[in-house]
């Protein structure tokens, strides 16, 4: 049984970024991982289990639904905006990281990431 306010959402569209992240994630004590494979997919959990969320970690470039119009969705919607989001990207334009903070994203991270960074940061959000 998840525990309220204890899942962590991975928005990921590759198979192999998505198992890494998972792997690194389950080592935080008293989450549960849900991987998801599209900005659409995550919306859809979070429009059932959004309460249960405690943080949201998205891939910027996917199809359909990139990870900032997912940012945007998250933070417009008053149930989901105080879910942290970090963004992940292997996009190489400069000026991300300061547009995806400014839209609300709690931490960005670029390809190759750490994916120990990324469970640090987040047990930090989470304490």
């Amino acid at each position: 049984m998840t525990a309220m306010g204890r899942t962590i959402v991975v928005v990921e569209d590759s198979f192999d970024c998505a198992e890494t992240l998972q792997i690194a994630l389950e080592s935080i004590a008293g989450v549960d991982i849900r991987v998801v494979a599209s900005g659409q997919a995550a919306l859809e959990f979070l429009a059932r289990c959004g309460e249960d969320v405690a943080a949201v970690v998205t891939d910027l470039q996917m199809p359909r639904m990139s990870g900032m119009d997912l940012l945007t969705r998250l933070k417009s919607d008053p149930r989901l905006r105080q879910i942290p989001v970090l963004i992940i990207s292997g996009d190489s334009d400069p000026r991300l990281p300061a547009r995806s903070l400014s839209f609300g994203a709690h931490a960005y991270f670029s390809k190759p990431y750490s994916p120990i960074q990324v469970r640090q940061t987040l047990e930090q959000l989470l304490r």
